[in-house]
């Protein structure tokens, strides 16, 4: 018994150590402390993809003499309504040629161009590191999406094997850092807000995502992320049976919780 407060201990105060680097409230802390973390939930964008700039749209305004910026700025309720899913991918494509006076194979190239630095590379070591998770947690993804992000990364990296729940902005036509995109994460994992550790890559999202109550972890870089998250979950009670809810058809999937303390992020298996 002593053993274990000892090391409860430890970990609350290396919890805190990386909540310093991470700028994680002390509020938030001491209001999670001892509070079993049930699931982990990341962003994909910036996170578990790595999607440096390709210059696609330099490229594309030079092609068609435009100005700095124009492409963007012409195109900006497209790209907003293919976000939050009011168009569908084809819809997208029809506009794009309509606005920009393409036709159907400039604007393919154009959308190939764009979905190359959209999905980007995998990052392998915190793709292996979140699988490793299940099935001790429950696992998501909530990422602010485009129209067919879905398909387009389920072909190249199969998301939906990787965790338990994927929740697209341009699916549930709201995105970070809304508020009700939160809710909507818990209620389908069957979890509170104290209980998620989230990794994002957006100042505003984690500054949404902790005032609703989430465990909130600014990514920098894999590592250290990685670290943070474990600190968490080391630092959680021992985790108990869970639920997740199907956004579309509600049935509920039991999972068992392990000891916390139990995940070595050291024996981790390949993506």
């Amino acid at each position: 018994m002593l053993f274990n407060l000892f090391m409860f201990i430890i970990c609350i105060g290396e919890m805190k150590r990386w909540a310093l680097e991470n700028t994680i409230t002390d509020e938030i802390l001491e209001r999670n402390a001892g509070m079993t973390i049930r699931a982990v939930v990341i962003d994909i964008g910036g996170v578990l993809e790595i999607t440096p700039p390709t210059g696609w749209v330099e490229k594309w305004e030079a092609r068609l003499h435009l100005n700095p910026g124009e492409l963007d700025e012409r195109l900006m309720d497209v790209w907003r309504a293919g976000s939050l899913g009011t168009i569908s991918q084809e819809e997208v494509e029809k506009r794009i040629g309509k606005i920009m006076g393409m036709d159907q194979g400039q604007v393919a190239a154009l959308m190939a161009d764009l979905w190359e630095e959209y999905l980007g590379e995998l990052n392998v070591e915190l793709a292996a590191y979140f699988a490793s998770l299940r099935p001790r947690y429950q696992t998501a993804i909530l990422s602010n999406s485009f129209a067919g992000a879905r398909g387009k990364e389920q072909e190249r990296y199969h998301f939906a094997e990787l965790c338990d729940l994927l929740i697209y902005s341009h699916e549930e036509g709201i995105a970070k850092p809304e508020r009700r995109i939160f809710e909507l994460t818990c209620e389908r994992l069957g979890v509170q807000p104290a209980e998620v550790v989230f990794l994002d890559d957006v100042e505003a999202n984690i500054a949404a995502a902790r005032e609703f109550g989430m465990q909130a972890i600014l990514f920098r870089e894999t590592q250290e992320a990685m670290g943070a998250i474990q600190a968490c979950l080391q630092a959680s009670s021992p985790a108990v049976t869970y639920a997740v809810r199907s956004p579309s058809s509600g049935e509920e999937n039991a999972l068992e919780g392990e000891d916390c303390g139990s995940i070595d992020s050291s024996s981790r298996a390949g993506s």
